[in-house]
């Protein structure tokens, strides 16, 4: 019997079993997208145990993110039809001390989102390969949990985001850039800057939201005009059911991580992190998984 391969070489799987991991990896994007716990590592991880053992690909990842980011569209849509309106009234004229607010908030997602499209346009061969290495994730995620552990130990914790400045506008971007190492966290990154920096834990979460909409909406479209007929291991339409599947769950993540953060640390996915990291290290050493 000959056996059917996949562009990448590797066996292919049925129909129903690329749906239902479709499926799983979509439940896995919509859930650990917004918490500081890195969603593209999980799905590098979470592919690697399913049954066809595949890294679901960095073009997968990106494409699913278009669910969970049109999620953070709909839940902040006042918000961000309110910047926006103010950021387009800004190119005008002058405008009230409110609108001015909103105008230079627009003004440093602008500027936050340039790091990470540089960077990414720049290494996208080392992002989309060598980095993708289960060693690099599990030391990222070990790594960044003590970086986020430390932000929220000892930031200061006192600033709203109307008080973010053109200089931490532009530190908060370079920190979601780190997230295109898997394992790092976009979410992660900007919101240990934020507590750094002086943000509020509420402040520093919702500012994270905000900051993600062009750089990864313009990352899926990206990807998806890029591998257009020619995905990966998953094919274009159980990725479009993994991403309607993100959607879902994200949306549902957004209400609660917002709850939960406002009264809560976030030690617990300080834990979590150093616990994920030390299991990958654990079965990488085990040859349970292949880097």
């Amino acid at each position: 019997m000959t056996e059917t391969l996949t562009a990448q070489g590797a066996p292919a799987t049925s129909p129903a079993l690329e749906w239902f991991e479709a499926g799983v990896l979509g439940l896995v994007q919509g859930l650990t997208e917004f918490l500081p716990i890195s969603s593209s590592a999980h799905l590098r991880v979470v592919g690697a145990l399913l049954p066809s053992a595949a890294d679901p690909g960095a073009a997968f990842t990106a494409i699913t993110q278009i669910g969970t980011e049109t999620a953070v569209l709909i839940y902040f849509r006042r918000d961000i039809f309110r910047i926006s309106r103010a950021w387009l009234s800004s190119l005008i004229g002058p405008r009230a001390e409110k609108d001015a607010a909103d105008a230079r908030l627009g003004w440093l997602v602008i500027l936050g989102t340039l790091p990470i499209a540089i960077l990414g346009l720049l290494f996208r061969d080392a992002i989309e390969g060598g980095l993708r290495n289960l060693y690099v994730t599990a030391t990222t995620l070990v790594v960044f949990a003590l970086v986020l552990g430390l932000a929220d130990r000892f930031g200061a914790r006192k600033l709203a985001l109307d008080q973010i400045g053109w200089g931490r506008g532009l530190a908060l971007g370079f920190a979601q850039a780190l997230a295109l190492v898997p394992g790092v966290s976009r979410s992660g990154g900007t919101i240990s800057a934020g507590l750094i920096l002086g943000l509020t834990r509420e402040a520093a979460a919702r500012y994270s939201f905000l900051l993600a909409v062009p750089a990864v909406l313009a990352s899926g479209f990206y990807q998806l005009w890029r591998h257009f007929g020619q995905f990966g291991p998953i094919g274009p339409w159980p990725t479009l059911f993994a991403t309607l599947v993100a959607f879902v769950v994200g949306y549902a993540v957004i209400v609660g991580f917002l709850k939960l953060v406002s009264t809560r640390s976030y030690m617990p996915f300080v834990w979590y992190r150093l616990a994920l990291g030390a299991l990958l290290f654990v079965l990488l050493g085990a040859g349970a998984l292949r880097p």
